[in-house]
C-alpha cells in the first residue's frame, strides 16, 4: 500500500525513524488483510514484513500481543485464557486460510509471553510463517478491544524506543 492509499489512522509519528514507520506500515497492511480475510493481501503484506529486520518486527509484534492480552484479560491471564485465545484465532482463521499452522500461532503466544525462545521458534517455523501468525494473532485479539489497531502499533514502537534510550546501570 502506498502512502497515498493509507487511511488517516495510518499516519505515524513524524519523529519516528523510517524503519519504525516501515514496520508500522507493513504491520497495518497485514492487519487490514487479516480483517478482510484476504489471503493474497496477507501474503503480500507478510513479504513486505519479511523485507524488514525480523528482530525489530517480531519485537514490535510481541509487544502488541502482550498489550492486547493484558487489555483483553485485565484480571490476569491463565493458561486456559491463552488456550481459548489460540482456539478462537485458529477457528476464525482456518475458514479463509486453510494452510494455517496452529503450532506457529502457539509459538507467537508463547514467544510474546516469554515462555519460549522467539529466535528458536522462528528458526524452526520460518520467519515468514512466524510473521504471518503474529499478525493473525494480533488481528484475532483486536476483535475484543475498543482501541484501534494503530494505537497498539504506536504504543509498541514508542515503548521499544523508550526502553532502548534508557541507560542500563
Amino acid at each position: 500500500m502506498t502512502s497515498e492509499q493509507r487511511t488517516p489512522e495510518q499516519s505515524w509519528p513524524t519523529h519516528w525513524p523510517k524503519v519504525a514507520r516501515d514496520i508500522a506500515d507493513a504491520t497495518a497492511d497485514a492487519l487490514a488483510a487479516v480483517r478482510a480475510a484476504n489471503r493474497d493481501g496477507l501474503r503480500d503484506a507478510v513479504e513486505e514484513l519479511r523485507g524488514l529486520s525480523f528482530e525489530q518486527v517480531s519485537s514490535v509484534h510481541a509487544a502488541i500481543v502482550r498489550e492486547l492480552l493484558e487489555d483483553t484479560h485485565p484480571d490476569g491471564l491463565s493458561s486456559e485464557d491463552v488456550q481459548d485465545a489460540l482456539t478462537a484465532c485458529a477457528k476464525s482463521t482456518i475458514v479463509w486460510l486453510p494452510d494455517l499452522d496452529v503450532q506457529a500461532l502457539a509459538a507467537v503466544y508463547t514467544g510474546a509471553l516469554g515462555i519460549s525462545d522467539l529466535e528458536d521458534d522462528s528458526f524452526r517455523i520460518g520467519h515468514g510463517a512466524y510473521l504471518r501468525s503474529a499478525v493473525l494473532v494480533i488481528g484475532s485479539l483486536s476483535t475484543g478491544v475498543k482501541k484501534a489497531q494503530s494505537a497498539y502499533i504506536i504504543r509498541a514502537i514508542d515503548e521499544i524506543a523508550r526502553a532502548q534510550t534508557i541507560e542500563m546501570p
